[in-house]
Formats: structure tokens, C-alpha cells, sequence
């Protein structure tokens, strides 16, 4: 029987061809179901499907972080990456012994770090085989291990050209932040820096793991906020803990952008004529080792400008700080810039102080009529409390008395005031109207600024005293019998000693010299810029003041809605009106024919009249401190302006030109017509 030879391959087609139509109809059919059946339901949460020899883990995934702003929208901290080197672990897992020996022989080379360092870094922190932190790689133990947490330019192109010596590493974006610097602005001390979240901000639930936290000003204060809410990534991870493939993820949700009230106009002026004053002052001499400026606007309390010196660049913390630049940030001879002068430093005010006591003066009973007479000095005990330089201006009012800053006149309205209330017997600071006044000003409290590690400062009255007494007794005590042997000027060292005696048996008395000492300023008063800008407001407005803030608004990057700060108001200060109209009439005549007279030599005061108070405490060798707090337009005050510089001199020399190069400022933006505090809705 003979075969058709041609029917076998046709059918053999058919049969092939009907089999690839039924695949196709079946995949269709399927995939029909899953969009029929399955996405309709992406609301229902999925199951995670894991083989028999996987199990999940999830992986956060840092959310853009917002940035931050001056008042018109200038960015001052902004967004952007540095390169890092990574090394995937489940590469290095199915790498052979010689390969992973040559791997790590190249790492060592290209990175200049010896192999053991680099073999400690693939490991996770808290792992039974962990190298102690900061060695390992913190985070899930699948992800990928941080090998260089920054990479130079010339060193990822030298990686990345040659690939085949560097199996399962890759180069690696990480955010950080960038400091754009408009005007020069660095502003540190206000913006504050980022650093990697800890083990103990993980445990308390603050922050992820590989999450970058704030950690000091606006950064810390905000950290929530700015930072915005994190993804998860879902993984399978094998039993040898290497991931194999992502199952689910959640994206994340940028933060918020901050729009503060500092305006890089006014701050850069701060910055820059602390920084000029400061080098004229030591080249005529002086030490003058740190300053701080503030800028408040009187009507919501929004902070200008905050400046402190010395300063430092916040790129520094960008990838992590070096040992090096933070040992050179925090040693003796740094003078400590990561120290804001403006907040967290208190000083004594000196004579900036008597406005405040020519209040209490009021308060117990003077008046506007009086005279008094401001000698050369006043005997307190056996002390002569004297003038600057020993000057004698006879009778005078209170308005002159602050003009030329007189002293005895409130050494002696304190002493007076002192004895009146019993002396060392009194106990009670509140019926101390200079105690009290001091405190109704707002001075021995915080602000309220929103920024982390505010000081707030000292009022001392007898409460204080005897607190202080009973915390150093013991210490006293022991100088009291050793002496000061260590002090080699005899006169210093006789004076240390009988004061050591009478402190360790009497130190708990409020004296006749305390309450003096109080009333222009010095002795243990210690106050921040930013308070005596607080309280120069009280005197401005008459009485009332508005919380310092430099949050204006929280920006949504994504929707665009703005979420306004509201003012908040700040302690009244209950001044008699007229009273008030009177000290402000002498604060004005305080530049215009007193101590700070010289300083605005050839300014147009006219055009914007400034009124204020020089200040220079003397608190022994390397203490001292030159201040100016004003406010402007005096007819019609809208900013506060508060300056220090300490070991710098007198204040005429040192902290009213940058008080006056701030007014500049100020009067210009003005008359320009970009009042800095006239914000778009």
C-alpha cells in the first residue's frame, strides 16, 4: 500500500497552527479575567504571594524632603544628591572566593581604605556578625551595604569605567541638601543641618532607618514636617537573607517647603556687617570673638534676620561631616560657631538695660518731673559703684540720665529701693519692682521662638541667690581655705578670696550691690539678643509685643496649597502711657545728641529716625560686651533691631555701625517700596 506523502506535513501544520490559536484565545480569555475581575478590586489589599523558601521584609524609601525659603520664595536650603557607592549583596553572595578576594583588593585600591573596613561595611547593624556601628551598614539587611556614604567625581568615574573589576557595586544617588548662598547668605545658625537618623531615633519611632533627621533650627523644629511620610518597598528575600524580588510598594509623600520670615536682603546685611565689624575690631586690637545680630518686625513678630558669629558653611554636613571640620567646629580655639549668640548665648545687656530699671524707677514711685543727680560715683557698703570713666553730670532728668547713660542715678534708685523693701531681710521677689519689671519685659523667660535650644537667660533675685548659694556652697567653701594660688595678680587674687569667704557663709543673701548691679545690666543679669529685641518692642509699641517666629508658611509642593503661620501675641508689657511716650522721646534723643550720636554721623535720621541704647558690660578680662538695641522708624516703629559684640570695646565703636548698616538697609528696602514685610497672599 502506498502513503500519501503529502498529507503528513499539511496536518502536522494544522495541528500546530490550532494549538498556537488555542494558547492565544487562553491568554486572552485570562487576561480578559484579570482586568474584568482583578482590577476593578485594586482597593482590596493583595496577599503576598512567597515561594515555600522566601520570606518579606520591607524596605523604607525616603520621601523628598521639603526645602526652605526666605519670605519671597529664595531658596536657602534646597534638594539635591551626592554619589555614594553601594554593593548589592546578592551579588557578592554568588560570588566565588577568589572573586570576592579580588573585588574587595579593588574597593581597597580605588577607595584608599583597607579591605577589613570595607568587609565591616556590608555588614548590618545588629546582626550576630555585625562590626560595631559606625562600621556597619545600618538598615534592613536587605538592602544594599553603603561601602562609601560619599564619592568624589574623579573616584565614581574610575568605577564606573571599569565595571568588570567591581561586580554588584554601583554608584548610587543619596539625597542631602544644597545651600544656594543668595547674597552670601549662609544663615546656619536659623536653618540648622541634617544628620542620619540613630538607632535610638528608629527605636522611638522619630524616624527609619536611612531617613535623614534634623538636628538643629528650623531643620529640628520642623523635622516632621519637612520631611514629608516615607514609601515601603516590599521584598522576597531568600533563606540567606539576599532579596530576589520586589512584591509591593507605596510611594512616598514629599515634605512640606517652609516659607520663612527671614528676608535674604536683610540677613545678608547682618551677616556681612557682623563680619566687617569683627575684623576692624581686631585689627584695632580687640578680641572681639563672637557677635550676633536679630532683625524682628514688630507687627507679627516674623524674624528678618538672625545672624551669629563666628559662622560656618552647613555644607559641611552634607554626606556626613569628617572628623577633621567637626573637631575644628567644636575645639577651644573655634570660639564654638556652632553656637547661635542670637538665642542660645546669654550675655550681660548692660546699660541696654536701663530703660527698663527707668521703668521700675516709675513703678515705685517716681515721676517724670524729677530730677536727680548723677555723680561721679555712689558708695554701696564700702564700694564705690562709679560712672563711665568717673563722669559727673550733675542734676539731670531721666531722659537725659539715659541719653548719656548715666549710671549712678540707678545705682542709687535701686539701693534705695533695696532698703526700703528690708535689705538682706527681705525674701520675696515680688514686691521688687525692678526684679519684676525686668520680668514683665520678658527678660529670665524664652520667647518662644520657634527654634530648638533657646536660652532663657537670667533675672537674679533672691529666690536665684540662695538657689545658686546651695548649689555651689561646698566649692566655695573649699576656695574659701585653699584660696586662688593659680592667680598670679595679687590684688585680683586677695579680692577672689575675701569673696569666697563671704560667699561661704552669707552667699545666700540678695545685697545692696546685687540690686545695683541689676539695675544697669550687669552682675549675673544675662540675657539673648533676641529677648532684648523682644524687649525694645514692649518699649516701641507701648506694651504690647508678638512671639518671635521664623515659620511663615508650610508650602505643598505637589498641590501647591499654603498653610499660613498665624501670629501668635507675646507677653504686654502694662506700661503707663505716658511714661512710655516719655522713654521713647529719650531713647530717640539717645542717637541724636547721645552716647550713640557719633555712630550715625551723616545719616538721614529724618528720613528714618532711629531710637535706642548703647551698652557696654564690664565683667572683667575677656567678658566684656559692646550692644546696641534700637528700633525704626522711632515715629513709627516697625522693626526692632538688636546687636552684640563681645570683647569688642565700646559700643559706639563696635555694635552701632552694624546696627546702622541694618537701618541702611531698612530705610532703603523701604523707601524702594519692598517693604520686606508685605507678603502675597
Amino acid at each position: 500500500m502506498v502513503r500519501d506523502q503529502g498529507t503528513a506535513p499539511i496536518t502536522r501544520r494544522v495541528l500546530i497552527l490550532v494549538i498556537v490559536l488555542l494558547l492565544m484565545l487562553g491568554t486572552l480569555v485570562a487576561r480578559l479575567t484579570q482586568v474584568q475581575l482583578l482590577d476593578s478590586a485594586e482597593a482590596i489589599p493583595k496577599p503576598v504571594a512567597l515561594h515555600l523558601d522566601e520570606r518579606s521584609t520591607t524596605i523604607t524609601v525616603p520621601a523628598v524632603r521639603g526645602r526652605i525659603l526666605d519670605r519671597s520664595g529664595i531658596p536657602l536650603a534646597a534638594n539635591d544628591s551626592h554619589s555614594s557607592l553601594v554593593l548589592d549583596r546578592t551579588v557578592l553572595a554568588g560570588l566565588g572566593q577568589q572573586a570576592e578576594q579580588d573585588l574587595f583588593a579593588a574597593l581597597s585600591s580605588a577607595l584608599e581604605t583597607p579591605e577589613d573596613e570595607l568587609r565591616a561595611r556590608i555588614t548590618s547593624c545588629g546582626a550576630p556578625d555585625a562590626a560595631p556601628a559606625p562600621s556597619c551598614t545600618p538598615g534592613d539587611p536587605a538592602a544594599p551595604a553603603r561601602i562609601a556614604d560619599t564619592l568624589t567625581d574623579e573616584r565614581a568615574l574610575a568605577i564606573a569605567e571599569r565595571p568588570e573589576l567591581y561586580p554588584g557595586v554601583r554608584i548610587q544617588p543619596v539625597p542631602s541638601r544644597a545651600y544656594p548662598a543668595p547674597d552670601g547668605v549662609l544663615a546656619p545658625h536659623a536653618l540648622g543641618y541634617l544628620a542620619p537618623a540613630t538607632a535610638e531615633d528608629v527605636e522611638a519611632g522619630r524616624a527609619s532607618d536611612r531617613e535623614l533627621v534634623g538636628r538643629a533650627g528650623l531643620e529640628e523644629q520642623y523635622d516632621a514636617i519637612l520631611r514629608g511620610t516615607p514609601g515601603q518597598q516590599i521584598v522576597a528575600i531568600d533563606p540567606r537573607g539576599i532579596p530576589t524580588r520586589v512584591i509591593d510598594e507605596t510611594a512616598p509623600v514629599p515634605g512640606k517647603d517652609l516659607r520663612t520670615t527671614l528676608d535674604v536682603r536683610i540677613q545678608s546685611a547682618a551677616e556681612q556687617s557682623l563680619a566687617t565689624q569683627v575684623t576692624e575690631r581686631r585689627e584695632a586690637g580687640a578680641v572681639a570673638d563672637s557677635a550676633a545680630a536679630v532683625v524682628l518686625d514688630l507687627r507679627d513678630g516674623g524674624v528678618l534676620a538672625l545672624a551669629s558669629y563666628p559662622t560656618y558653611d552647613p555644607s559641611v554636613w552634607v554626606g556626613g561631616i569628617a572628623p577633621e571640620t567637626y573637631a575644628s567646629l567644636t575645639s577651644p580655639t573655634s570660639h564654638q560657631p556652632l553656637i547661635s549668640r542670637a538665642t542660645e548665648a546669654g550675655l550681660a545687656p548692660a546699660s541696654t538695660f536701663k530703660p527698663i530699671s527707668a521703668t521700675a524707677m516709675l513703678k515705685a514711685g517716681g515721676t517724670l518731673d524729677d530730677t536727680y543727680r548723677c555723680g561721679s560715683s555712689y558708695r554701696i557698703g564700702g564700694r564705690e559703684f562709679r560712672n563711665f570713666e568717673g563722669k559727673d553730670f550733675g542734676q539731670v532728668s531721666l531722659k537725659k540720665a539715659l541719653e548719656v547713660s548715666c549710671s549712678t542715678i540707678f545705682y542709687e534708685a535701686a539701693y534705695q529701693n533695696w532698703l526700703a523693701l528690708g535689705g538682706t531681710k527681705a525674701t520675696d521677689d515680688a514686691l521688687d519692682p525692678f526684679l519684676t519689671t525686668a520680668r514683665d519685659f520678658g527678660l529670665g523667660a524664652k520667647t518662644g521662638v520657634d527654634l530648638p535650644g533657646e536660652a532663657a537667660g537670667r533675672i537674679p533675685g533672691r529666690e536665684w541667690r540662695r538657689a545658686q548659694w546651695e548649689a555651689t556652697r561646698e566649692q566655695t567653701c573649699v576656695r574659701a581655705e585653699s584660696g586662688y594660688p593659680e592667680v598670679k595678680d595679687k590684688e585680683r587674687r586677695t579680692l577672689l578670696e575675701a569673696i569666697a569667704r563671704e560667699n561661704c557663709t552669707d552667699g545666700y543673701l540678695y545685697r545692696g550691690g546685687d540690686a545695683a548691679n541689676l539695675s544697669i545690666g550687669q552682675g549675673d543679669v544675662l540675657v539673648t539678643p533676641l529677648q532684648m529685641a523682644q524687649a525694645y518692642a514692649a518699649l516701641a509699641s507701648g506694651g504690647p509685643t508678638m512671639t518671635p517666629r521664623l515659620a511663615g508658611a508650610f508650602v505643598d509642593p505637589v498641590t501647591g496649597v499654603v498653610d499660613e503661620v498665624e501670629p501668635a501675641p507675646g507677653p504686654t508689657v502694662p506700661l503707663d502711657p505716658q511714661a512710655s511716650a516719655y522713654l521713647r522721646g529719650a531713647l530717640e534723643s539717645v542717637v541724636t545728641d547721645g552716647t550713640a550720636s557719633f555712630g550715625f554721623d551723616g545719616f538721614d535720621l529724618d528720613a528714618w529716625p532711629v531710637a535706642g541704647k548703647t551698652g557696654s558690660a564690664e565683667r572683667g578680662a575677656g567678658n566684656d560686651v559692646s550692644w546696641f538695641v534700637s528700633y525704626a522708624p522711632a515715629n513709627a516703629p516697625r522693626y526692632a533691631v538688636a546687636v552684640a559684640i563681645t570683647q569688642a570695646g565700646l559700643s559706639s565703636e563696635a555694635a552701632v555701625p552694624v546696627a546702622r548698616a541694618l537701618h541702611e538697609t531698612l530705610a532703603t528696602l523701604d523707601a524702594a517700596g519692598t517693604n520686606p514685610t508685605k507678603t502675597s497672599k
